[in-house]
């Protein structure tokens, strides 16, 4: 279902856009420090054995170091934020599907729903994935792929604070 819906298919669409340019700028990054790295190596493969690197090298190494260092962190948080518009995309979608599915169980006196991919053989009388489907699509016209920005951590930290003040407040008996 969630693959055939017309908000599924554009939303993933839209996933595999930015899927695209998530690679791409993998590739941006990668290509540049890959010539750095071979250059830096042959630089300290013409020291002299046991020659250790002039401070000119070794800044030009620790460059390298935090440039690499910066592009994973920056790949880190583009990767995480494809996550969460993909797990945004489900969450906007999951509701809608299974009130659809529930309202056609209903309406037709079924009792379980069960995937279609895992059944054998199944009479067309009680197949009701065209009709999900057909209420999917009139519920969810689309769903938004940017996934709203990750809770603040104070809002984690609440709960801890209020815990003593909770275990204070407790009855003490005999």
């Amino acid at each position: 279902m969630l693959t055939q819906c017309t908000a599924c298919v554009a939303a993933n669409q839209q996933l595999q856009a930015q899927r695209q340019q998530l690679e791409q700028r993998a590739q941006q990054l990668s290509q540049p420090l890959q010539t750095e790295q071979q250059a830096i190596q042959a630089a300290v493969n013409a020291l002299p054995q046991g020659a250790q690197p002039d401070a000119a090298l070794q800044q030009r190494i620790q460059a390298f170091q935090t440039q690499t260092q910066n592009a994973q962190t920056e790949m880190q948080g583009r990767q995480q934020q494809f996550q969460r518009n993909a797990s945004y995309v489900l969450e906007q979608l999951e509701g809608p599907l299974n009130t659809a599915i529930t309202q056609i169980m209903q309406q037709r006196g079924a009792t379980i729903a069960m995937d279609r991919a895992a059944t054998l053989a199944i009479n067309p009388v009680v197949e009701i994935s065209d009709a999900v489907l057909a209420a999917l699509n009139a519920a969810v016209t689309s769903v938004n792929v940017n996934a709203p920005p990750p809770a603040q951590q104070p809002a984690a930290q609440q709960p801890a604070q209020q815990q003593p003040a909770q275990q204070q407040r407790r009855p003490t008996g005999r």
